[in-house]
Formats: structure tokens, C-alpha cells, sequence
């Protein structure tokens, strides 16, 4: 394994910006219709992801997430370092496709695939367009009965990425992300291990991948949190935010933050993903840095059962 980190304290964990929601018109995110215009061509998704580039440097958020399956996110965010001045952590994760043809009423908007062919052809696609500042490489969305754990000419293709001094990691989905992540821990190829980096789903609605991310902090991996706000659930008023709202009001904070506090706050997270559409949207998640490390953010609300949590996430429509 890794070698171990030097003791971290609740201050650690920064924002970083992922552009899931922003690099293709159609996503399980609630609250679209009002963060996004009815028309939402190529054009107009580009420029809104540039407005939110900008913001996040000027908010001095360095860490950019994209995937080949976000629609064009690579591509927008290629147009955008092109002119920025601006050096930021770029990951990006292959292992779907992008299948909706610029659709939102698409019956299917990504295929999973973990296979040899789609590793090579997605790296050189994003090897054309980030390849000058891409640091970190994940698997998309990896679960413990990928056909991954077992194809040794992909896990040698990606050691020998990783031998050329670009990171692999791997991000989860799913009740089961520790099995995953645990697994993903043990994994080495020629003798060194092949991940040092792990993105996973926590929010208060769905902790149950906590202990495992402890582990992987405790090897020295990086931790890199998603869906903090669970698609929107934690950012609008309803059931799940009951506990919240009072909370919000008390420190004059939008639901957001608080919800991306709590995730800041934990000891084991490197980063943790915003995924604004909107530059309010940004400086509102922004706020969470002043929160971070408050007491009592994980008794504001009730978790669900992870079976629970991923079956209503299931059934959030694209939109």
C-alpha cells in the first residue's frame, strides 16, 4: 500500500467543481428547469460552464472533475483552460458512454463498459483534449464485480498509464461502494498498487461508504467526495431537509452548505465535489468552507438505509 498520510485535521478538505450537471442538457440533478434555460444547445452549455469555471477560480477552487460520459465536459473545459489563466487539478473518468445524441428525452443517456476497447479509445479521446493538464484517470462508477478486477491486459494498460505519471483512481455507485472501495484498496499490478485515488458518493442522506473512505485515507489514498447534496435532495425544501432548515436560517447559510459542511467536515475527505450550474448556486456551496468542522452537522439529518437511498436516486428522472 501507499504510504500512510501524516495525521489530517477537519481543515483539510477543500471544494472542487465537477461538470456532470453542465456538460450535456439532461441529468438526474432536481431543480434543472430553473438553473438551466428551456433551449440548451452545445453553445449555450459552454459558455454557462465557462461563467462557472471563472467563478470557481476566482472562489480559488483548483480541482476540476470531468468524464467522457458528461456530454461535451471535457471538451468545454479544454475551450475554457485554453484561454484561462488557470492551472487547476483536472481528473476526468472513462468507462461509460455518452449514448443520448444531445437529447434530453433520450431513452438512454450512457452505457457502463469496463472493457480493454473502451479504456483505449476513451484515453485517447481524452488524452487529445486534456492531455497537458490532466493529472488523475478513474474508472467510472467501479463495483466489485466489474469484469476490471480480472482482465490483466487492462490493468497492465492502466499500470503502464500509471508508470507514465498520470494517476488512476476510480470512482463508486451503488449500496455496495465499500465492497469496492475495499477492494479496490488491495488491488496492485507489478507490484505497486494501481489506485491512489477514490471518488466516492457521501452525503448525509448515505454514509454507509464512511468506513471504508477512513481505510483509504488511512493508506494514504486521496478522497474525493460526490453527490454531497444527493441530486438536489439537500439543497431544496422537502422531507429530507427538515432537520436542515432551521440550521440554514440559524446561520444565515443556504440548505447547500450546511449539507456540503458536513462532508467537508469529515477527516477522512480530500476534496469534496460542488456541482453548480449556476454561479449562485457555486458561492452559495462556497459558504460550507466557514462551516466546516461545526459541531452536530451529521445530527441534522436522519440517514436512509443504503438499499433505500440508491433505489429512490434510481428513480430520479432526467431532466
Amino acid at each position: 500500500m501507499a504510504t500512510s498520510r501524516p495525521v489530517r485535521t477537519r481543515a483539510n478538505a477543500r471544494l472542487g467543481l465537477g461538470l456532470a450537471a453542465v456538460g450535456r442538457p439532461a441529468y438526474i440533478t432536481l431543480g434543472r428547469d430553473a438553473d438551466l434555460p428551456a433551449h440548451r444547445s452545445e453553445a449555450v452549455l459552454e459558455a454557462r460552464a465557462h461563467e462557472v469555471l471563472d467563478a470557481a477560480r476566482e472562489l480559488g477552487i483548483d480541482y476540476v472533475d470531468v468524464a467522457r460520459s458528461y456530454g461535451l465536459a471535457e471538451q468545454f473545459l479544454r475551450s475554457w483552460l485554453e484561454e484561462a489563466d488557470a492551472h487547476p487539478f483536472v481528473a476526468s473518468k472513462w468507462g461509460y458512454r455518452y449514448t443520448a445524441g444531445w437529447r434530453r428525452d433520450a431513452d438512454q443517456h450512457e452505457v457502463k463498459d469496463h472493457s480493454l476497447a473502451l479504456f483505449v479509445q476513451q484515453w485517447a479521446e481524452t488524452d487529445r483534449l486534456l492531455g497537458r493538464w490532466l493529472r488523475l484517470y478513474q474508472v467510472h462508477s467501479l463495483t466489485s464485480d466489474s469484469p476490471l478486477w480480472e482482465d490483466h491486459a487492462l490493468l497492465d494498460a492502466l499500470a503502464h498509464l500509471r508508470d507514465q505519471g498520470c494517476e488512476i483512481g476510480f470512482s463508486t455507485s451503488g449500496p455496495a461502494q465499500a465492497d469496492a472501495v475495499r477492494r479496490g484498496l488491495e488491488l496492485t499490478v507489478q507490484g505497486r498498487p494501481l489506485f491512489t485515488s477514490v471518488q466516492s458518493t457521501w452525503n448525509l442522506l448515505e454514509r454507509s461508504v464512511a468506513p471504508a473512505l477512513e481505510e483509504a485515507a488511512a493508506h494514504g489514498v486521496r478522497v474525493v467526495v460526490k453527490e454531497a447534496l444527493a441530486n438536489g435532495r439537500l439543497a431544496l425544501p422537502g422531507p429530507a431537509t427538515v432537520g436542515l432548515e432551521q440550521a440554514a436560517r440559524d446561520h444565515e447559510v443556504g440548505l447547500d452548505a450546511l449539507a456540503i459542511a458536513a462532508a467537508l467536515t469529515q477527516p477522512w475527505a480530500d476534496v469534496v465535489l460542488s456541482g453548480a450550474v449556476t454561479v449562485p448556486q457555486l458561492t452559495s456551496n462556497a459558504a460550507a468552507g466557514d462551516l466546516a468542522g461545526e459541531p452536530g452537522l451529521d445530527t441534522l439529518v436522519a440517514p436512509q438505509a443504503p438499499a433505500e437511498y440508491w433505489a429512490e436516486r434510481s428513480r430520479l428522472s432526467w431532466a
